[in-house]
């Protein structure tokens, strides 16, 4: 049993510019992965120790999506491993939402996913090995006030997600979600309005029918990363089509 040793395997990672992407990034390297960075942020190719390879893709462009494939297939550089961690949050209240914030938030957070999906199966399936795992959101559980989009689009993720698991296993091919809450990036803290929203967020906003967090403590994206290295390894060998949940508790069993 390999545990969390990756040596030897590829890993892709979407949205690994910052958050909880770049931290997945950083960790299966740490784990001896080749890995596969792949963010819109990034402007040019770039290696480092020959072990982290940075990729520019706009994940909501189908086109570019299958070029990137296109590419990495004839470098002999596919996944093993697929981690979906790109995401966009956009909030506002049902009827303020524009048009283009909806558009946005399916683009990344379902399409995106879909694209590389979709193009990297017929590889998966050949290999009759592999997992997926997609970066979804507590957000899927339970209601929130101003996350009509977000909310909506990462439950379309897990749908996929499941559908996916369903469709790969019978060829060895797991498929799993992992849903953060609030955890301690850039895009929690562009929610932020001063220097108390961590403390507001572990407490709760029942008025908005939040709860808080019952650990007390916002999560970290190693928190998340962990769970997703989790999910990528041998000692997740007979898991799939699962939804793991890592938000200390804030959607209480939901």
């Amino acid at each position: 049993m390999r545990g969390l040793d990756f040596s030897g395997q590829c890993v892709w990672v979407t949205g690994a510019a910052q958050g909880i992407g770049q931290e997945v990034a950083r960790r299966f390297v740490e784990a001896g992965a080749r890995v596969i960075a792949l963010d819109w942020q990034f402007e040019r190719a770039a290696a480092r120790d020959g072990v982290l390879r940075e990729l520019p893709l706009d994940i909501r462009d189908a086109d570019a999506v299958a070029a990137r494939c296109r590419q990495l297939a004839e470098e002999d550089a596919l996944p093993d491993v697929l981690i979906n961690a790109a995401g966009v949050l956009r909030l506002g209240a049902f009827d303020a939402l524009s048009i283009d914030d909806w558009q946005q938030c399916l683009a990344v957070n379902v399409s995106g996913p879909f694209y590389l999906m979709r193009a990297l199966l017929p590889h998966f399936k050949a290999r009759r090995a592999g997992a997926i795992i997609n970066v979804a959101s507590n957000a899927t559980h339970v209601p929130r006030l101003e996350m009509a989009a977000y909310g909506a689009s990462k439950a379309a993720l897990t749908s996929l997600s499941h559908n996916a698991a369903l469709e790969l296993a019978p060829y060895g091919v797991r498929c799993n979600v992992v849903s953060p809450g609030s955890t301690d990036t850039p895009m929690l803290r562009g929610m932020w309005r001063d220097d108390s929203g961590a403390a507001r967020t572990i407490a709760g906003k029942p008025e908005a029918f939040r709860l808080g967090i019952p650990l007390g403590k916002l999560a970290t994206p190693a928190d998340v990363a962990g769970a997703v290295l989790f999910l990528a390894s041998d000692l997740a060998g007979h898991i799939t089509m699962q939804d793991v949940v890592v938000d200390g508790g804030a959607t209480l069993a939901a």
